[in-house]
């Protein structure tokens, strides 16, 4: 009987090691935020659900709609003040925006934790060029169920042209991976 029990607690242990999205999305060591595992994931085109219809206030008042944007690229980033990786990505995120504007490319931010002061406080230490979704009710972020983990902060979503969702990143952003897969989402239409 005890090594029965044994085996099971191997089990349960091992199964907790999974990196699947459910798994991968676990509170990291008590600091308040949920993060992915950094995982990647590249949907092929024929793979891709449909337009996302995300939409919401910013902090500034005004509505925001990505399907506005649609024919474009557009980056849908998780965030919020006092996740450190989210402060780590930042100006990664921020270069992006200004390095890929003139070739069509829109980031857009959705915080469901902050209020008004700092959210703001937050784009204005990293020059944040790009409006932000004021989301504590939840409501943008439900547009990207199935896409994301709800709770997984920070993720990064890049939309093709169509809107459909043509990548995740669960985690930090890198530079280099994001500007890779953005070229590549840009590449498509040409």
């Amino acid at each position: 009987m005890r090594s029965l029990a044994a085996a099971l607690v191997v089990v349960a242990l091992l199964g907790a090691c999974s990196t699947s999205d459910e798994k991968a999305s676990n509170d990291v060591s008590g600091q308040g935020y949920v993060s992915g595992d950094g995982g990647t994931a590249i949907f092929a085109a024929d793979d891709r659900k449909g337009p996302v219809e995300l939409t919401g206030t910013d902090y500034a008042g005004k509505e925001q709609d990505v399907t506005a944007w649609q024919g474009d690229v557009v980056v849908v980033n998780t965030w919020y003040a006092n996740c450190p990786p989210c402060r780590a990505e930042a100006p990664d995120l921020v270069a992006l925006a200004n390095d890929y504007e003139s070739k069509g490319v829109h980031v857009i931010g959705v915080n469901g934790t902050d209020s008004k002061g700092p959210a703001l406080a937050f784009q204005k230490a990293f020059d944040v060029p790009y409006p932000s979704i004021h989301d504590t009710d939840g409501t943008a972020i439900a547009s990207l169920q199935g896409v994301i983990p709800i709770n997984a902060v920070p993720t990064t979503v890049v939309l093709d042209r169509d809107g459909d969702v043509a990548a995740r990143i669960l985690g930090t952003a890198r530079a280099s991976t994001l500007s890779g897969i953005v070229d590549d989402v840009l590449a498509e239409g040409s």
